[in-house]
């Protein structure tokens, strides 16, 4: 992992800034803000805070030689800082991640968007950014779009910058179109999508099948019962290849099985029961599929820390280049606490957060020796 860190602390950046005016190198701005980042500081004012407080500490690692930057130039500069550097970097991290020789399994990469709400104002709409998280938590690319409804055209492209051969790729029911299935197969990897309202006949038809008993009783099956939330919740999960009779089946690439998963939470002495339905071009494997629907919740989740843990929708930065790299600057931050061990047992993502900033100069040894 040091390679990767050394990458994003001294590599040589292209700066478009007007270089008679800079006095501060890229790569010590966005250094400094990421070791921030981690040790709690969400704003501007607050990453200058720290880079004044702790800047003995940071000249082991950055020269420094015009001190630190003012807050002011912490946010010109990333409004000027082209995302794709911190999305190579981002690239570099992960196969990092995965430079293993474990078993080779089918791994699920899990397709959502998230608006950042505070970079909206009364004439500017905010960013929406879609994402993909992998089953193990880490955020592995994303991709900029103007609004929700663009998401549609922003998964093909975000698919494109990312090597998915071989994986699942889960999505909600907006991402079930046609072109997108058409574009994982052609990168050969396989697919578990939500079925809503909005697929119309075929969301009716794969209810129906699934409404009757007796063909339900002849599909593959899976469940499991956990503690959830205060209550107790069985997730069950139906998977059949019996589709012929589904007219749609080839307009969707490699279609081989449909499936439902019934949710019963039980809480209080109250129950609420939700099916969900799904098309995949998975075999037959209940277990299987049952882990792929279960680990697009990971994508979710994501998204929750990121308000959560990193406050997102709380920062207030407007230009929409500056918001979204901070956006891929904090999902950084949030994969890079997964790995960090702050001696403290089941310690929360927020947790490890505060723990760092109780001791930043300890921490900063820690995240370098990755």
């Amino acid at each position: 992992m040091s390679n990767a860190l050394e990458y994003l602390l001294h590599a040589n950046l292209i700066d478009e800034r007007q270089q008679s005016k800079v006095k501060h190198k890229l790569n010590e701005i966005i250094g400094i803000a990421f070791l921030a980042m981690m040790s709690n500081a969400e704003g501007w004012n607050e990453i200058e805070v720290f880079g004044k407080y702790y800047e003995e500490d940071l000249r082991k690692y950055f020269k420094l030689p015009h001190g630190i930057p003012s807050h002011d130039t912490f946010e010109r500069a990333f409004a000027m800082l082209s995302p794709k550097f911190l999305e190579y970097f981002q690239k570099q991290f992960i196969e990092l991640l995965n430079n293993d020789e474990g078993e080779k399994i089918k791994k699920i990469l899990a397709i959502d968007g998230k608006t950042q709400c505070g970079n909206a104002t009364a004439n500017q709409k905010a960013n929406h950014i879609v994402s993909a998280v992998d089953e193990n938590g880490f955020c592995i690319g994303q991709e900029l779009v103007d609004e929700k409804s663009n998401e549609i055209k922003a998964i093909p492209i975000l698919l494109d910058n990312l090597n998915i051969k071989g994986h699942i790729i889960t999505t909600d029911a907006m991402g079930t179109q046609k072109d997108i299935v058409k574009k994982i197969r052609q990168k050969q990897a396989d697919y578990v999508l939500a079925l809503k309202g909005n697929q119309g006949v075929l969301f009716d038809d794969v209810k129906i099948y699934f409404d009757d008993d007796d063909l339900l009783k002849s599909c593959a099956y899976h469940y499991k019962i956990e503690k959830a939330r205060g209550g107790i919740e069985k997730r069950e999960y139906w998977q059949t290849d019996d589709i012929l009779w589904l007219t749609q089946r080839k307009d969707w690439a490699g279609l081989q099985t449909i499936a439902m998963t019934r949710n019963t939470i039980t809480k209080n002495g109250n129950t609420s029961v939700e099916n969900r339905y799904f098309i995949s071009s998975l075999p037959v494997e209940a277990k299987e599929i049952a882990r792929a629907i279960r680990g697009h919740w990971m994508v979710e989740s994501y998204h929750h820390h990121l308000d959560v843990t990193f406050r997102e929708d709380a920062n207030k930065t407007i230009d929409k280049q500056a918001a979204y790299n901070l956006n891929i600057l904090r999902k950084l931050a949030l994969n890079t606490l997964k790995l960090i061990d702050v001696n403290y047992k089941r310690a929360s993502l927020k947790l490890k957060r505060f723990a760092i900033s109780l001791d930043p100069v300890q921490f900063m040894a820690k995240i370098m020796e990755l």
